[in-house]
């Protein structure tokens, strides 16, 4: 592959899916509701809260060079306006490990949660919505100085999808009884769009002044596909799911593409995934192909900004599907690549089997865990992508030499 020596090779993870026992965000309580559609609890999650140094050095050994997690919100402002600061060490520590241990830290400031009392006063239709991810995004501004990544907000698109159904998340007859990785839900909504840009631009301007970081968010890419005669929905459908919120990152240092497969639009909008015995666990068509029609749309709709590939990955049980997924999906990439779109980096999904958002069953991991001794077992398709980082590595000295 012709990548520049710097590319960022590396894997992802969430603080919610992985830490365990965060109780003060709103997945939490929506989890253990009386009443929740939700199969399963995340519970004491994989315990990385307390393993992310074994977490890091597994992904480092295997020849990696980058690591995506995220600071849990919930965490770190507990009460409004009352900032943790053995919190704020924790998170430190974590930048720091990644440091030395020589990957790079890609740092999300929010993945899908809210601290409870963010969401008992309105959310982000709250008025003050804005200023209070505002204040939170200051005072952890003062961990990043020298973070070289920061995505402000995970998958803006799928938060204004879910936004609705999960207003009341105590309230389990309000709520949708199918996981968010089923894709079965409605299209993002308007108003919370909205307030989801104005929340990144402020963002954006905060950590300017802060950090050197690159800054962006990353967007859920579909790769929509239309059925024959609906190629006007198609522009519709696309618009409304993720190339609006493509267009906000025209002004950023970068965009984070998150792809797993594609996903066909009838005449009414996105169809639901048919039953297929080729599909992966969380019931999606096997399509590594989706990542490059994701970088490719990407780059047309921003106009060139820079694309990280911060998501990319198959829920499947045979370790060598997902070798192969891999496989055709950097093939993509890397043509991308060859027609002149700039991607900086490739982040698998995921560094571990984790809590998929209701659910235990996907195993998205590059390394597997055992739940109930949170010992960790690297896959083989770890180390195969150690061994094809390495040789790209000598692949691009040998190239250097020459």
């Amino acid at each position: 592959m012709d990548l520049p020596n710097d590319f960022l090779w590396g894997a992802a993870s969430s603080a919610h899916q992985t830490e365990g026992n965060n109780t003060n965000s709103n997945w939490w309580h929506l989890e253990n509701a009386p009443r929740s559609p939700l199969k399963e609890r995340s519970g004491d999650a994989v315990d990385s809260y307390h393993r992310y140094p074994e977490d890091m050095r597994l992904l480092a050994e295997a020849g990696l060079n980058a690591y995506r997690f995220s600071i849990e919100w919930a965490r770190i402002e507990p009460t409004p306006g009352e900032f943790s600061s053995s919190q704020l060490r924790h998170y430190r520590a974590m930048i720091e490990t990644a440091f030395e241990l020589g990957l790079t830290p890609v740092v999300t400031l929010h993945h899908f949660t809210n601290p409870m009392w963010f969401t008992h006063a309105g959310g982000w239709r709250s008025p003050d919505g804005i200023e209070r991810f505002a204040r939170y995004v200051t005072e952890v501004g003062s961990i990043l100085h020298d973070v070289p990544w920061v995505c402000t907000i995970n998958e803006p698109n799928m938060i204004a999808v879910i936004s609705d159904l999960f207003a009341q998340p105590t309230d389990g007859d309000r709520l949708d009884d199918r996981a968010i990785t089923a894709l079965a839900l409605p299209a993002p909504a308007d108003g919370v769009s909205q307030v989801l840009e104005r929340a990144h631009r402020r963002a954006v301007e905060i950590l300017r002044e802060r950090t050197d970081a690159r800054i962006g968010w990353t967007v859920s890419n579909q790769a929509f596909e239309a059925e024959p005669g609906c190629e006007e929905v198609l522009k519709d459908v696309k618009w409304a799911w993720e190339d609006r919120f493509l267009e906000v990152s025209k002004h950023d240092d970068f965009v984070g593409v998150q792809s797993y497969t594609t996903r066909k639009v009838g005449e009414n909008g996105p169809l639901p995934h048919p039953p297929d015995p080729g599909n992966t666990l969380t019931g999606w068509p096997n399509r590594p192909d989706a990542l490059g029609m994701a970088i490719r749309n990407t780059w047309q709709v921003t106009g060139g900004t820079p694309i990280l590939v911060t998501e990319n990955g198959i829920a499947t049980a045979d370790d060598a599907a997902r070798v192969t997924y891999i496989t055709e999906a950097l093939r993509g990439l890397n043509d991308a690549v060859t027609d002149g779109i700039d991607v900086r980096g490739y982040l698998h999904w995921s560094a571990l089997d984790n809590y998929e958002w209701g659910d235990w069953h996907p195993t998205f991991g590059l390394i597997a865990v055992d739940r109930t001794t949170f010992a960790r077992t690297p896959r083989p398709s770890l180390a195969w992508l150690g061994r094809l980082v390495q040789q790209q590595r000598r692949h691009n000295l040998a190239g250097k030499e020459g």
